[in-house]
């Protein structure tokens, strides 16, 4: 009876740490998840081994997901970007404020756009801004009943090197594409953060916005759909993904699997 106690206290202390908004605070709760699993295994059985093994449990659980939906997926060669309607409030309550505040740094509206596929959903208002050769996007992805929105910045030097920063809470499920560098600062709290960070990141580089390549906002989805054709190309290359029964579709090979289980890995322990 005092082992079971003291696993549930260890429990509700843990679920209590995690309730903080101090990250450092939130992985001690995560660490603390993780003792109270090996603590129950070992009161369990008695045996050091099956309590590393309970806690390693933790550890697999991604290959349920990976070997029973991702193996399954098929994705589209290419993505064809149409354009699309803003999705109504009930869906993206954060749409017209997060606009404002995008329009506030200077930027201006270029165009909604997004793709749908195999009941995947993902909305895109871009954004141009002429003076720092800067491109903006706010993304609305929906995919089985989970939605989550990122912002990001891009600029592309004229001599063809992309750089993009974004807030994106994932890590990305595919390589980026030769001369693609990518900043994610999943921790950015608002858009004037997020730009402060990519600016900083591109002038430790040593780049202006005169270094920047001059785009027409009328292009910006052809880009992305550009480098996103790019993008699957150059994972099929390196053998993460592969082409599958259709000719216009790919899936993830059994080494992109693995690449996406230390992917979803690396989540876990930055979100924790």
């Amino acid at each position: 009876m005092t082992e079971i106690f003291i696993v549930l206290g260890v429990v509700v202390l843990s679920v209590a740490l995690r309730s903080f908004r101090n990250r450092l605070v939130r992985k001690l709760g995560a660490l603390g998840i993780l003792a109270a699993t090996f603590l129950f295994f070992y009161f369990l059985t008695g045996s050091i081994a099956a309590g590393v093994g309970g806690l390693l449990l933790w550890f697999l659980l991604p290959w349920v997901e990976l070997l029973t939906r991702i193996r399954r997926l098929r994705l589209p060669l290419e993505k064809a970007l149409e354009r699309r309607s803003p999705p109504g409030v009930s869906r993206f309550p954060d749409l017209t404020e997060l606009t404002d505040e995008i329009e506030g740094e200077g930027f201006d509206y270029a165009a909604d756009t997004g793709w749908e596929w195999d009941g995947t959903h993902q909305f895109y208002r871009l954004f141009y801004h002429p003076e720092m050769r800067e491109s903006a996007a706010i993304c609305l992805t929906e995919q089985e009943g989970i939605a989550w929105v990122y912002l990001s910045v891009t600029s592309r030097h004229e001599r063809g090197g992309t750089f993009r920063t974004s807030n994106v809470p994932f890590s990305s499920p595919m390589k980026m594409a030769p001369g693609v560098r990518f900043h994610q600062t999943p921790f950015a709290d608002s858009f004037y953060d997020l730009l402060l960070e990519h600016r900083i990141w591109l002038g430790a580089f040593g780049y202006e916005e005169s270094d920047m390549l001059e785009e027409d906002p009328e292009t910006l989805a052809g880009l992305i759909e550009t480098e996103t054709g790019r993008q699957i190309r150059h994972n099929i290359e390196v053998g993460l993904i592969e082409p599958a029964e259709s000719e216009k579709t790919v899936r993830y090979s059994w080494r992109g699997l693995f690449y996406l289980y230390f992917q979803l890995i690396k989540d876990m322990v930055r979100m924790s």
